[in-house]
């Protein structure tokens, strides 16, 4: 037998390689606080004076904060009272945050992507004080490779920015094409814009049908969903 020449190692089994990132949305994927922050986005719209139904800001609520306003209730609207707006729904969601829960087996499932070789990362609208809060609901940090939120800077949801930082943190796209994991057509429409596969999950409240409208390759009703199938599925370990 000849002898591997210099600079050669073991050769390395499929089962070896590292497998692609998976990108995570927080609200209403793996924490069930989409209604939390709806009723927290018309309270504040109140004290300005605006009403705005619930059934429009639950359609918006997964896109920045520094979008919703105009999408929900204009241009005008935004410049005039839209950092009101978001000041007075960050001081409203703070004071839900106790009745914030996990989201059935959203950390199992962290934990068995972790278990299967994904590198994960989290990619929210929202503010790093308030992930950091929701994160303390999971117990999860330890399987995350890299954390993106709205305090970094990057243009938000639906632009590809937040999701094409996430995947450069955790190490860039070796292994295999990223999937993005999220609840809102506004997590499918950034997938799309970045050139990512997008799973939705039903647990923020949008329809199956929207999901796939807006891109979502896989639509699963929550977490608990996604890993009990996760074998059958694109996330499988083999």
């Amino acid at each position: 037998m000849t002898a591997a020449g210099a600079g050669y190692g073991p050769a390395v089994t499929p089962a070896e390689l590292p497998r692609p990132v998976v990108v995570l949305d927080l609200d209403g994927t793996l924490v069930d606080s989409v209604y939390q922050h709806v009723v927290a986005w018309q309270a504040a719209f109140h004290d300005v004076g605006r009403h705005v139904s619930a059934m429009r800001v639950h359609e918006a609520i997964g896109m920045g904060g520094d979008r919703l306003v105009a999408h929900v209730a204009g241009d005008a609207a935004e410049a005039a009272v839209g950092n009101d707006v978001r000041e007075l729904h960050d001081k409203y969601f703070r004071a839900t945050l106790r009745t914030v829960c996990a989201l059935d087996g959203a950390s199992e499932l962290v934990e068995e992507l972790a278990r299967h070789g994904h590198r994960l990362a989290l990619a929210s609208s929202s503010e790093n004080e308030i992930v950091d809060e929701l994160l303390d609901l999971l117990d999860v940090r330890r399987h995350l490779t890299a954390i993106v939120t709205g305090s970094d800077g990057a243009a938000s949801k639906p632009a590809p920015d937040s999701v094409q930082l996430a995947i450069e943190r955790a190490g860039g796209s070796g292994g295999g094409k990223p999937v993005v994991v999220g609840d809102a057509v506004w997590d499918a429409l950034s997938a799309e814009a970045a050139s990512v596969a997008s799973i939705g999950v039903r647990s923020g409240g949008i329809s199956a049908e929207r999901l796939r409208s807006a891109g979502a390759s896989w639509v699963y009703d929550g977490p608990r969903d996604l890993l009990e199938r996760l074998e059958g599925g694109p996330l499988r370990s083999h």
